[in-house]
């Protein structure tokens, strides 16, 4: 993690709740003095590298391999889009404010053999593009996080990792999370404790959707989803019954929902699984009397079209 100056600044004045990010400020400073005296002072303020137990769990926990395309957004010394590269053959770029970080990582990366698999460039983290990701990494303050959070969730693919060292996003909740211990952090010997947090992106599922039940009469439902994120609410309307959706959830374009079963009575219940292909969905249902196939798709309003 290398701290924008620009940003970092930015922080300073806003983050009153952030006191864990002026602890990492405060400990990479120390760290900096007790540095050799060759060390040279970099452009993009203090740099924090992730060790390298964390980066193995962070690709770990994406499921990277070969087909991927790896962006690591505040990349410091390339360490994690090398692993990626060096070990799933994955491609990627790494991108950061500090050029000589940048430099040095390019010449890493063709040192290990990998440069025609990654590169590295000097760039503002905000103003990168990252819809061609398929995993984005992160080790950034809590103000760049949120900065970054709207434009990973509406600009990646419905499936594309997200994975974060020590911070998180507001409102959107992980995935997964995972603490392990460390040995070294902050250029300090532990022992340490690092936080990894997954997020997959779902698909975009908000609005008004007309689907058909087969296998039992070509039942039909009309469902309104209403999302945050992964998490789903809603409702479906069936022969003028309003039922109330639960146990919503997306993951990438998987989307899973129960719904009260009128036609068995009672609180039965009719699980529906499906796949998620723009303003189509398709699946199987799972209840008491069996199983069921179902299809769906989105009523678009004049302003959507």
């Amino acid at each position: 993690m290398t701290i924008d100056k620009q940003h970092g600044a930015t922080f300073v004045r806003q983050c009153v709740g952030y006191w864990i990010a002026f602890a990492i400020l405060a400990v990479a400073s120390c760290a900096g003095s007790l540095a050799a005296a060759d060390d040279v002072p970099r452009s993009g303020g203090p740099y924090v590298p992730t060790p390298q137990a964390v980066v193995d769990e962070m690709l770990n926990m994406a499921r990277v391999g070969p087909d991927d395309f790896v962006i690591d957004l505040g990349s410091g010394d390339g360490r994690i889009v090398l692993t990626a590269a060096s070990r799933y053959r994955a491609r990627g770029m790494g991108v950061d404010i500090d050029g000589e970080l940048v430099d040095l990582s390019n010449a890493e990366a063709r040192r290990q053999g990998v440069d025609k698999l990654v590169r590295f460039q000097q760039q503002d983290v905000l103003q990168t593009r990252i819809s061609d990701a398929t995993v984005i990494t992160l080790y950034l303050l809590p103000e760049l996080m949120h900065s970054l959070r709207d434009r990973i969730y509406s600009q990646l693919k419905p499936g594309a990792r997200v994975v974060s060292h020590d911070f998180s996003f507001i409102e959107w909740l992980p995935d997964r999370t995972v603490t392990l211990d460390v040995t070294e952090k902050y250029a300090l010997p532990g022992p340490w404790q690092s936080t990894v947090y997954l997020w997959v992106v779902p698909a975009k599922v908000d609005g008004r959707w007309h689907a058909t039940v087969s296998g039992s009469g070509n039942e039909s439902l009309m469902l309104s989803f209403t999302q945050k994120f992964q998490q789903l609410e809603g409702a479906a309307v069936h022969g003028g019954e309003r039922i109330a959706l639960q146990d919503g959830q997306l993951e990438g374009n998987r989307i899973r929902f129960r719904l009260r079963d009128p036609a068995a009575g009672g609180n039965a219940l009719r699980e529906f699984q499906g796949t998620v292909n723009g303003d189509t969905i398709s699946g199987k249902i799972v209840s008491q009397g069996g199983a069921a196939s179902w299809t769906a798709r989105r009523i678009r309003t004049s302003v959507q079209q």
